[in-house]
């Protein structure tokens, strides 16, 4: 059997609301970015191909403008990875982010 090696085209996906603000040494749009670009580092398999901010959205909600960059890219076969330091900085809403999770993600 002949394994094929494949080569995931990472988008990694940052966010800071408002209200993380305060949080600036666990959570700051820096700290995210390092953090995951440390892990992509020590993987073979993964390729950096863009980088998603949003700075000051809410978690709550999916409306946010490089979100729906990130959806857009994925769609457009740009991307087939996302990154993202945890969970909450994905979403925070526990419905819609379960969408995108077991439902989205996977299809695409």
């Amino acid at each position: 059997m002949v394994k094929i090696n494949m080569i995931y085209q990472v988008g990694i996906y940052i966010r800071l609301s408002r209200d993380d603000g305060d949080d600036k040494e666990s959570e700051s749009v820096e700290n995210q970015r390092d953090i995951i670009n440390k892990f992509i580092e020590e993987k073979q398999d993964l390729e950096l191909i863009d980088e998603y901010v949003d700075d000051g959205y809410t978690g709550t909600n999916f409306n946010r403008p490089s979100f729906q960059k990130l959806l857009k890219d994925i769609e457009n076969g740009k991307i087939n990875c996302v990154i993202t330091k945890d969970l909450s900085r994905f979403g925070r809403d526990h419905i819609d982010t379960g969408y995108y999770l077991e439902r989205y993600l996977p299809r695409k």
